[in-house]
């Protein structure tokens, strides 16, 4: 992966974001530095430029997300378009992981539902028909969204900077057929320490997760970056995300999809010593 050539301000964005990612203490927002909320294409570059200096290091691509698809979710944060972000081998949690305190800065919690692909989306505009054949198979996830702006103060510029606030992801064990689930309808529950914390459907994500996929596709296919088969999409959340805290054990269901958890380590907790 070619790194971009980043200068001025846009140079400092990209190390303020890459010396918070290694020194686990969130930064201030960079939408200044890349020209405000509405640099979009600066901010993708400064993306760009993170991922590529984390395959230089030995990072593997395995897919890509999507973010900002729900409105619930657009709300939070005041913005009104769907964005992407890639996701590397080492962000993946295995299903019902534990995740050791500081592995996060500020993580928060999305149910929604992943794609696996069978063959490649090389096209700029691909039908439906095309993107529903690309499809392998589904799997229900949870994406633990994670800034390193601190408090969560963002724009879209930032969030897309921070490769849209991509963190970790789990995926469950169970793969489902297209034509064994409805996309639109199927509801979905996320528990946290056994209670109810939030809910949706597929209708959340862009009307269905599938619109989502075209979208991503097509955005790849521009770029010249197409998905490629074997990669996973995270297609956006159902429903709101939640904060996360040390201790707290999440269970997600989605109908049709089965059931995916994960838990977060408590303080003083240690893993993989």
């Amino acid at each position: 992966m070619n790194m971009p050539v980043l200068t001025g301000t846009a140079e400092r964005a990209f190390r303020q974001l890459q010396t918070a990612a290694r020194t686990g203490v969130a930064c201030a927002p960079v939408r200044d530095l890349i020209g405000g909320a509405a640099a979009v294409d600066t901010a993708y570059a400064v993306q760009s430029a993170l991922v590529a200096a984390r395959v230089a290091a030995g990072a593997r691509i395995v897919g890509r997300k999507i973010g900002l698809t729900a409105p619930v979710v657009q709300q939070q944060f005041g913005i009104d378009q769907p964005d992407y972000g890639v996701l590397t081998a080492d962000m993946e949690v295995a299903p019902d992981g534990i995740i050791p305190v500081g592995t996060t800065l500020q993580p928060r919690c999305e149910a929604e539902i992943a794609f696996v692909l069978s063959r490649d989306l090389p096209h700029v505009d691909p039908g439906m028909a095309e993107v529903i054949s690309a499809v392998d198979y589904l799997l229900p996830a949870i994406e633990i969204v994670d800034s390193r702006i601190a408090g969560w103060d963002i724009t879209v510029a930032d969030t897309i900077a921070d490769n849209a606030s991509s963190g970790l992801f789990i995926l469950g064990q169970d793969r489902r057929s297209l034509r064994d689930v409805d996309l639109y309808a199927c509801g979905m529950v996320m528990e946290c320490r056994g209670g109810e914390v939030s809910t949706g459907a597929g209708a959340a994500c862009m009307g269905s997760p599938l619109n989502a996929l075209r979208w991503l596709a097509a955005e790849m296919a521009r770029l010249g970056m197409p998905l490629r088969a074997g990669e996973v999409v995270l297609s956006g959340a159902l429903g709101p995300m939640v904060a996360a805290r040390p201790g707290d054990s999440f269970d997600v269901r989605i109908n049709g999809l089965g059931a995916v958890s994960v838990r977060f380590a408590p303080k003083g907790e240690h893993h993989g010593d």
